[in-house]
């Protein structure tokens, strides 16, 4: 309830159609997603990191826009993205199969784990992508679509390379596709219209991409347990920058009334 308080105050403050609320799709944001979608709000869903996250983001965005086609509302002004984090997950996969290297003294396990490096938040990409097509591809959605609603986008958060050893658009260039959002820091971008190569690359290698999730399985490496560790550790790095936020501006608004007082 307090998300959803939030989440009102904002949109009436702001009061603009093109407006877009963030809100986490952690177990307790979901249900405030539903309804602000529900009230005609868009949002913004993140911290997305696990396919499971993804279905039931998905399932909330058209679950809203039915209530409001029954209610007699309009849909086709609504407009919401799934922000999927990617880079994130290699960097902590990366950290569990280097741990696991360090651990063994066994030359071709060790190779095996090294293949493994750099290959898990691509795979999770893709594989999310193909949910995205089944669920917005269903008689289900097509009725709203007659209706005038537009699919949620996928949208790629944590696009930035943080291996130095990986190539520096790797997340840019390998998850293009129709009906996707890639947000992408500055560097990002110039590296990308520098040396970017453009292709339709989201559907590629689709079976490599379960195997990747196979093999890190049989080692020992959850899937479940690292997206809700980066789901956890996501939510607490949104939460410090938003009150370093509101410290910030408060002090500078603390400036600016005792220097009025002075003058």
């Amino acid at each position: 309830e307090g998300t959803l308080s939030e989440v009102r105050r904002f949109w009436k403050m702001v009061d603009r159609p093109n407006l877009m609320i963030k809100i986490p799709g952690t177990p307790e944001g979901i249900p405030a997603v539903l309804q602000a979608l529900t009230e005609g709000i868009n949002v913004n869903i993140t911290l997305i990191f696990s396919i499971s996250t993804y279905r039931q983001v998905a399932e909330a965005f058209i679950s809203a826009l039915e209530a409001r086609r029954t209610a007699g509302e309009d849909i086709s002004h609504m407009a919401s993205v799934a922000s999927f984090f990617v880079s994130r997950v290699d960097t902590l996969v990366d950290k569990l199969l280097e741990d696991k290297v360090k651990a063994t003294s066994n030359t071709s396990e060790q190779q095996h784990l090294k293949s493994l490096e750099g290959k898990a938040a691509i795979a999770n990409a893709r594989l999310v992508y193909q949910d995205f097509k089944k669920i917005f591809n269903t008689p289900r959605f097509a009725a709203l679509k007659q209706a005038g609603a537009y699919v949620q986008r996928p949208l790629w958060a944590s696009t930035s390379t943080k291996n130095p050893a990986y190539r520096d658009v790797l997340y840019a260039e390998e998850l293009i596709g129709p009906d996707t959002v890639d947000t992408m820091p500055l560097e990002t971008i110039e590296n990308f219209r520098d040396h970017g190569r453009v292709r339709l690359s989201i559907e590629d290698n689709l079976e490599e991409a379960h195997q990747v999730f196979d093999a890190l399985e049989k080692i020992g490496i959850h899937y479940d347990q690292v997206t809700k560790q980066l789901q956890d550790e996501g939510v607490q790095k949104f939460a410090d920058s938003f009150h370093t936020l509101f410290e910030g501006i408060a002090e500078k608004r603390k400036a600016i009334e005792t220097q009025q007082v002075k003058s």
